[in-house]
């Protein structure tokens, strides 16, 4: 059987050829921590994805709630249904813009992977629990996942992606965690950017989470629609269908209006993402690295995109029954890392004894991996009479 063919670039030269100078190129990666043979017939970036969706990290994403707890119904959005709706989103607008869309792709799928369980909830929760001891940050905790949690590969330890992977894995971070990041952590001690395709990942992230949280929250009834006709972004949408569309309700309305809002912020990214590009004219990724961030939404879509945030922190994270889910899991968080912390025994074995002495680290990698019923159920096991 013929081998297939091993580019020197990383991708067939029409598809590399169609990339913009700026795009983050294959054939110009930074390289992986661990040195491996090239792969064939796909580039390294696609090698990263395909590690990614094969991770175990990725399917706990399935359990994994946005808002609501994964046991409260089977159509609310989950991390994996987040993390793939970010990626088509991140897709369509990296090829608008001639950038690498495998690179996009593999930094959407993995930016999730270090989510705690009880989403915002679980990580707060976990912050508090390992304050006096490093902190808890989910970008970092991906990163961690991807660099060495992940068990699949003989040679090493994690998925051994890409440094471009890596980079656009982490959205924030502070000044202190920089310095211990060496060259991934660079950008934030000296104001420096990612690549566009991790730009373009942050942008996408906040698309698909703002409209499919509005989707969720009509859904669940602790948001109406008279609430939201007065966002301006959905309520001028939401008009527009009701002129098409007369005597249009329910799903098909709502579905319409979200749709048309997130073409209208993608179409609004584009356009002002090339405009800035045009301007700036970088020619190289090391040139976007030195440029103020280039991806971006006009002041006016950024305003309403602000406005909506704004309502859904006060109108759905803020809700009483939500608030009440939140106050239960982060005492579960706060009950497991406790109990861990004051009997190492209680842990499974491959945590007891962390090759690097950290106990509390070893607590928190192993709560961040739980899905919301595995760390309902450990919680149970724990404290529950006639649980085992």
């Amino acid at each position: 059987m013929a081998e297939l063919p091993a580019w020197r670039d990383g991708l067939p030269p029409p598809v590399e050829a169609a990339l913009a100078p700026c795009a983050a190129h294959a054939s110009a990666t930074r390289g992986r921590q661990h040195a491996e043979p090239g792969p064939q017939g796909r580039s390294e970036f696609q090698r990263d994805r395909d590690r990614i969706i094969h991770s175990t990290a990725f399917r706990r994403l399935e359990y994994k709630t946005q808002v609501f707890v994964n046991h409260e119904g089977d159509l609310f959005r989950t991390r994996l249904t987040h993390s793939l709706e970010v990626a088509q989103i991140a897709r369509g607008i990296a090829r608008a813009l001639a950038l690498n869309e495998d690179l996009a792709e593999a930094i959407a799928l993995a930016h999730d992977l270090g989510h705690t369980p009880f989403g915002h909830a679980g990580q707060d929760a976990l912050n508090v629990c390992m304050r006096e001891f490093g902190g808890f940050e989910h970008n970092l905790q991906s990163l961690r996942t991807v660099d060495l949690l992940e068990e699949h590969y003989a040679a090493f330890d994690g998925l051994n992606l890409c440094f471009e992977t890596r980079e656009g894995i982490i959205k924030h971070c502070s000044q202190e965690n920089a310095r211990r990041l060496g060259d991934l952590g660079e950008r934030f001690l000296s104001g420096g950017q990612p690549s566009l395709e991790a730009q373009i990942c942050n942008l996408a992230d906040e698309i698909a989470y703002n409209n499919h949280d509005v989707d969720d929250g009509l859904r669940s009834g602790l948001i109406t629609l008279e609430q939201l006709e007065e966002v301006s972004l959905f309520a001028t949408h939401v008009a527009l269908v009701r002129q098409t569309y007369p005597g249009l309700a329910g799903r098909r309305l709502v579905h319409e209006t979200v749709r048309r809002m997130i073409n209208t912020l993608v179409c609004d990214l584009v356009a002002t993402s090339a405009a800035n590009l045009a301007a700036a004219a970088p020619d190289s990724l090391d040139a976007v690295r030195r440029a103020p961030p280039l991806i971006a939404f006009s002041p006016a879509v950024a305003a309403a995109q602000r406005e909506m945030k704004q309502f859904l922190r006060h109108a759905l994270y803020q809700h009483y029954l939500v608030l009440r889910m939140t106050n239960k899991a982060q005492r579960i968080i706060g009950d497991l890392f406790g109990a861990f912390l004051g009997d190492p025994r209680l842990l499974p074995p491959r945590y007891q004894s962390p090759p690097d002495g950290d106990h509390h680290r070893a607590i928190a990698d192993y709560i961040a991996g739980m899905t919301d019923r595995y760390a309902m159920k450990e919680h149970r096991r724990l404290f529950a009479v006639g649980e085992i």
